[in-house]
């Protein structure tokens, strides 16, 4: 069966009017496809439509490639290249590392998670370099040469006879540590993902050196959280790559939640997650140490079931935004990160309630906003008023603030020390407070 390559971005909108390909397109025959295409769209991370002419697909947040049958999709974020690779870097504490030798395919060219993959490919590198943890392990075993303790326990209930070794206990320091073998796993898994064949035999080179000491850990999030408990100051070079190996497990679709257990080929990354990581860490480095910064800060007692009228017994509801900005014990703002290009898209119904709802949760005239990527350097701010039906006062106000994410990677990465410094605190405060919110590149 002959595969179509269909290439798109972000939140676009494709039928068998506008994408001649999707003409004639099918699952017609492939159950368990149909289904897949039906959670996808379900979960909400790709709208995909069987349509009597053909497919009609509508991309969101999420990017990545995915198999669905007779058609391969590879989902590209607008930003892309060095610029996406160090926001990358900075949102996740990644370390700059080349990741694509000269001879290689530019960064331009790489898909998403090819990026994240040779990310991972020289994360592990750079272990390597330095020299693989090794831990001490209790060993009990014969030895011909005797090291550590004799084991006499051992050697009594033997009864006394002779042999050319003698047991003993002893602790060698060995590679086959929980770490390590997450390293090896996370290599494997990578190999598996790439759409690029050079950067596939990097990984399975990198995973054979490993393979001749270590097994594979089993990956999961369990896994994947245990090894970061065992984390400590002689491993903190381990943590970029578990970071990365945690990321390609998430979007890897090897965990979809559908009764039949399918798998679905491919990988989806949700870029929500990494613009609110970015977000994060950039407003905890560079807003005035005055401003505290809440994550997924909890509205507590906005909502509650009245006594005697909860027959369900069901948890109250608490909204969440992604920030909470407070100066003291005073909150000054409330901020969510939405991964949706609003200077180009149209506002979403449901985001508008919901900041509707972080906004009418605070005293009259107080605001909620919308942190929303852009490339567009002319993007500016804008209001909504949620007005009182009687009066018609401006009870609230929901704003859309834009986040130039090329303006925001130069500032990061090409400004003097001094002058990057001033220029992110300025930023920080710009998107948390709204004070003059402009973009000037140099």
């Amino acid at each position: 069966m002959s595969v179509t390559v269909l290439n798109l971005q972000e939140w676009e909108h494709c039928t068998p009017e506008t994408t001649p390909v999707l003409r004639g397109l099918s699952f017609a025959g492939d159950a368990a496809t149909r289904l897949r295409a039906e959670q996808l769209t379900i979960a909400q991370q790709l709208e995909i439509l069987e349509l009597a002419r053909g497919l009609a697909i509508q991309t969101n947040s999420f990017v990545g490639n995915v198999m669905l049958g007779p058609v391969q999709l590879v989902i590209h974020p607008k930003l892309t290249g060095l610029p996406l690779l160090n926001l990358l870097r900075y949102a996740y504490h990644l370390r700059d590392l080349t990741i694509l030798p000269e001879s290689d395919y530019t960064i331009g060219d790489a898909t998403f998670q090819d990026l994240l993959i040779a990310q991972l490919a020289a994360e592990v590198e750079e272990v390597l370099a330095r020299g693989l943890h090794r831990e001490y392990e209790r060993t009990a075993e014969p030895l011909s040469s005797p090291r550590g303790r004799l084991d006499f326990q051992t050697y009594a209930r033997r009864g006394g006879v002779a042999a050319a070794a003698l047991p003993c206990i002893h602790h060698p320091r060995l590679e086959t540590t929980l770490l390590n073998q997450v390293l090896l796993a996370g290599l494997n898994l990578g190999a598996r993902l790439t759409t690029d064949l050079i950067l596939r035999g990097r990984l399975r080179r990198l995973a054979q050196v490993l393979a001749l000491t270590l097994t594979p850990a089993s990956l999961h999030q369990e896994t994947l959280a245990q090894a970061k408990r065992a984390l400590d100051r002689r491993t903190a070079a381990y943590l970029p790559a578990l970071t990365l190996v945690e990321l390609l497990l998430q979007a890897s679709g090897l965990a979809l939640d559908i009764p039949t257990g399918l798998r679905l080929p491919g990988f989806l990354f949700d870029m929500n997650r990494f613009f609110q990581a970015l977000l994060s860490r950039f407003l905890h480095d560079y807003l005035p140490g005055d401003y505290i910064i809440r994550d997924e800060y909890l509205l507590k007692e906005m909502f509650a079931y009245v006594p005697g009228h909860n027959p369900r017994h069901s948890q109250t509801p608490t909204p969440r935004p992604d920030f909470a900005i407070l100066q003291g014990a005073h909150l000054v703002a409330l901020l969510d990160a939405k991964y949706r290009d609003l200077w180009e898209n149209p506002l979403p119904r449901e985001m508008l309630y919901q900041l509707s709802l972080y906004a009418l949760s605070q005293p009259p005239g107080a605001t909620a906003t919308i942190l929303y990527p852009t490339l567009d350097p002319t993007a500016r701010e804008a209001r909504i008023a949620i007005r009182e039906p009687l009066t018609g006062g401006d009870r609230a106000y929901v704003v859309l603030r834009p986040v130039d994410l090329l303006y925001l990677n130069e500032v990061l990465t090409t400004f003097t020390r001094e002058k990057q410094r001033r220029a992110c605190q300025i930023l920080a405060q710009q998107l948390a407070l709204g004070k003059g919110l402009s973009y000037e590149h140099t």
